[in-house]
């Protein structure tokens, strides 16, 4: 038993050996081997049957639309040409010309230019198909003075029939016939050279107050353009967004409406139905500028080249689009300043040590600084200033222009405080302008010296009479006699007192 199983044994050792051996060789020879040829891959578009007659035979089907390749939709520009394999490597090429080798007339390569950048990456079945159809009857078209569409051509040298493929849709795929005249009209309206251009506000800018940037993008006939996106960056400023304009960010959101802390100095945003986008700029310094960045049609479309195999169609994907910039600049208007002088109403002298106020024109609300903030003082109120004891002058600087300012007498200085009504303070004001100072001044009334009269004194009546410079003899006797018996009175006075 023992002998008879080993030769078993040894056979089913020898069978697995041979079997492991095959199943290696078989192994090597997959993972070496390299398909003879990948697919066409077709992507988005119509086939319409049967195809346009040729030789040696006519194809059961001719498909208007896209293809993939190398996981990029393409469109191809060489009729009846064989079709890109889905790994088709190619390479950037030169001008798009005709089958034939002819150049493209302008106004073509302009609309095929167009059409490219805007319908190129297109998913709808029915806009992919009458692309194809435009580019093929633009580039395979039938030269005059030549029988291109003769039957009996071959793949390599036969025109393309556009009224035959035409007639197809129109049966076959009623939407792509209908988007044919459709993409025809935009690319007549709209096709380049596009401008673009940047405008500022007219008005002045200041810093931290938002004002409307206008950004316009026009086709060759100088008509704006709709939904084109446009990158915006602005320096010196920060973004937010008009009313007119679609807007998303990096990430697909909608962008702010308002500017502050954290605003963005970078967005996207599409045109709106006539061309422009609107875009507030608050300037954060003293040259707010606005760049943009937008893809434009080429004049001329270029064609990618296959790097293998050299019978295989040329593709076209972009059209070999151009990039469109534009800038604004504004200077910010310059900051102006307030020179107040305090005088006395007599003398024309300065008043030191003098509160002042600094309001906007309803005396109330606090002026406006450069940078767009209310001028207020440490209490919320708007700041006060003190002149100067020598001049009695003080000045109020970086402040926002244009703009109206009032100067208002808080307290008055000692010696001035009869003339003050606090229901009515002194006040003065006027109209600041950028680059310029305000010169204003303050008259303030000093107190009267009063003629006091002492309490419980009553005023003395003088009168004046007039000076008597005529005598008369009676008049004389009269003295004489009343001079006498006064000293006789003083004698007897005399007398009395000292015999006591």
């Amino acid at each position: 038993m023992g002998w008879t199983s080993r030769p078993r044994a040894g056979l089913r050792a020898v069978t697995g050996l041979v079997a492991a051996g095959l199943l290696g060789a078989l192994s090597v020879t997959a993972v070496g081997t390299t398909p003879a040829f990948a697919a066409t891959q077709e992507g988005v578009g119509h086939a319409v049957t049967p195809g346009q007659p040729m030789s040696p035979h006519t194809p059961t089907r001719n498909w208007l639309g896209s293809y993939i390749v190398g996981g990029k939709q393409v469109f191809c520009v060489s009729f009846q040409l064989k079709a890109p394999d889905t790994t088709e490597v190619y390479k950037p090429g030169d001008e798009l010309l005709t089958k034939w080798g002819d150049k493209i007339p302008a106004d073509q390569a302009a609309n095929i230019s167009y059409l490219l950048l805007r319908y190129g990456d297109t998913k709808d079945a029915d806009q992919a198909a009458a692309l194809a159809h435009l580019l093929h009857s633009w580039t395979s078209a039938p030269r005059p003075g030549h029988d291109d569409l003769n039957p009996s051509l071959t793949a390599d040298k036969i025109g393309y029939d556009a009224p035959f493929h035409l007639a197809k849709l129109q049966s076959q795929a009623p939407g792509a016939a209908a988007d044919v005249d459709k993409l025809t009209a935009d690319a007549e309206a709209n096709r380049g050279p596009w401008t673009t251009s940047v405008t500022p506000p007219k008005t002045d800018q200041h810093i931290g107050q938002a004002a409307t940037w206008t950004i316009t993008v026009k086709n060759a006939k100088g008509t704006g353009i709709a939904d084109v996106p446009v990158k915006i960056t602005a320096a010196d400023g920060t973004l937010a967004t008009g009313d007119s304009a679609k807007a998303s960010d990096a990430s697909g959101s909608t962008a702010g409406s308002s500017a502050g802390q954290g605003a963005p100095t970078e967005t996207t945003l599409n045109t709106g139905a006539d061309g422009t986008i609107s875009v507030k700029v608050t300037p954060t310094g003293d040259q707010p500028k606005l760049s943009t960045s937008l893809t434009a049609p080429a004049d001329r479309p270029y064609v990618q080249s296959p790097t293998v195999n050299t019978g295989a169609q040329k593709v076209v994907s972009t059209g070999g689009e151009k990039t469109l910039t534009a800038t604004g600049t504004v200077a910010v208007a310059k900051p102006g300043k307030v020179a107040v002088t305090k005088t006395d109403a007599n003398t024309g002298k300065g008043i030191g040590g003098t509160a002042l106020r600094i309001t906007g024109a309803d005396k109330k609300a606090a002026a406006t600084g450069q940078d767009g903030k209310p001028l207020n003082g440490p209490d919320g109120q708007p700041v006060v200033v003190t002149t100067s004891g020598g001049t009695g002058a003080v000045t109020v600087d970086n402040l926002l222009a244009p703009q109206d300012i009032c100067v208002v007498e808080v307290s008055p200085p000692p010696g001035y405080e009869n003339a003050f009504d606090a229901k009515n303070p002194p006040s003065v004001c006027g109209s600041l302008k950028p680059g310029y100072t305000l010169a204003l001044t303050l008259v303030n009334k000093p107190n009267e010296v009063p003629h006091a009269i002492p309490a419980g004194d009553q005023p003395v009546a003088m009168a004046k009479g007039a000076v008597e410079t005529n005598y008369s003899l009676p008049g004389l006797i009269g003295l004489g006699v009343l001079a006498l018996v006064g000293s006789a009175l003083v004698g007897f006075a005399a007398r009395r007192a000292s015999r006591r």
